[in-house]
């Protein structure tokens, strides 16, 4: 009678992960929701101080003034905050971010 050698079971490390895979992906979704916000709420703030500071910003004729000037103003203001905020801010964003994941339970960095 002969023998038959099988060979060593395998260990598939992707189908043993997949649970956690799916964990630190919902983490991480979590995560960009979380950043995203608080650039968001950067932004915000950003916005209503350089709203403030331009409000005693006055141009001459013939390019400024008219009933339309404080509109565009309020625009180009978020624009600007915007622009700010994504680029790093002023630090608001980080410490409002970090607030809002002890709030959810997690660490400041990624697992």
């Amino acid at each position: 009678m002969s023998t038959m050698t099988l060979p060593p079971p395998s260990f598939d490390a992707s189908l043993a992960t997949q649970g956690a895979t799916a964990a630190s992906a919902a983490e991480l979704a979590r995560r960009g929701h979380t950043h995203q916000t608080a650039v968001g709420f950067e932004a915000s703030f950003l916005s209503t101080v350089f709203q403030t500071m331009f409000e005693g910003v006055k141009t001459s004729a013939p390019f400024g003034g008219g009933p339309g000037e404080d509109m565009w103003k309020s625009f180009m203001a978020e624009q600007m905050a915007k622009q700010v905020a994504k680029r790093g801010g002023i630090g608001v964003s980080k410490a409002v971010e970090r607030e809002m994941l002890k709030l959810q339970g997690l660490s400041e960095a990624p697992q």
